[in-house]
């Protein structure tokens, strides 16, 4: 799988993964908001988050309806639309892209709820790598105190209880987070994630994340160009010029 570098687009995506709770939105969010004041033209992405499919979703969750497939597919669909109506134009207008997941978010869920790893990775085969991926690791009970810190319990299909795993919500986000993390290390090879200790202090990791950023992306390339210069200033008629007139 080439990156979007080697497949010759101007633009480049820069991709986080991890666990639920793990602190990899805020990283992104951090980073976005670090490059803008930096001068440089950058588009965020965020899985699950296409119009076309986000209402199906919601309500297929709510009811319960979704089997391991049919949640696959839904993914997939989101991610297609967004991939070919957002990420590519974008990078070919020559962005630096953000998404919050990509596809190996897929990979990782997906398998975990007993979908066929060919098949998952057959329907994003579309996809190209992208040019930086960041895999945020931290421990499952950091994830999960994280988690509860923003609200009162885990939601439904976070805590993975849809496959029954366990009666005790808590017990059963272990367990279903616990062989997703097992899927993403197992990738993180194959697809070159820089894997970032998620257990250190927001800060610690942002001055990371930055630091590696800058080496492998020549941000100068991506900076928007100055604004045009502002006409010169009227200059004030003087007031004798002004009674000459007058007089005239």
């Amino acid at each position: 799988m080439k990156t979007f570098a080697q497949l010759g687009f101007p633009g480049r995506l820069i991709a986080v993964e991890g666990l639920d709770g793990s602190g990899k939105s805020t990283q992104i969010y951090l980073l976005k908001r670090w490059l803008e004041a930096e001068g440089v033209k950058v588009y965020f992405s965020e899985w699950n988050s296409s119009d076309l499919v986000k209402s199906a979703t919601s309500k297929g969750k709510k009811r319960e309806l979704l089997t391991p497939t049919t949640f696959s597919l839904i993914h997939a669909t989101d991610f297609a639309d967004r991939y070919e109506r957002h990420l590519l134009p974008l990078l070919r207008a020559g962005y630096v892209v953000l998404c919050d997941r990509y596809i190996f978010t897929a990979f990782a869920r997906d398998v975990t709820r007993g979908c066929p790893p060919d098949w998952v990775r057959g329907i994003y085969s579309f996809a190209a790598r992208p040019d930086l991926t960041f895999f945020f690791r931290a421990d499952l009970e950091v994830s999960l105190n994280r988690i509860l810190d923003g609200r009162p319990k885990l939601k439904f299909f976070e805590a993975g209880m849809d496959l029954r795993l366990s009666s005790d919500p808590y017990e059963s986000f272990r367990i279903f987070q616990g062989r997703i993390l097992e899927q993403y290390l197992a990738m993180s090879e194959e697809f070159k994630f820089t894997i970032m200790d998620a257990n250190q202090r927001i800060e610690t990791q942002q001055a990371i994340a930055r630091r590696i950023v800058s080496e492998q992306i020549d941000l100068d390339e991506f900076r928007r160009r100055s604004p045009l210069p502002l006409p010169p200033p009227v200059q004030p008629q003087t007031t004798a010029g002004t009674e000459e007139d007058s007089a005239a």
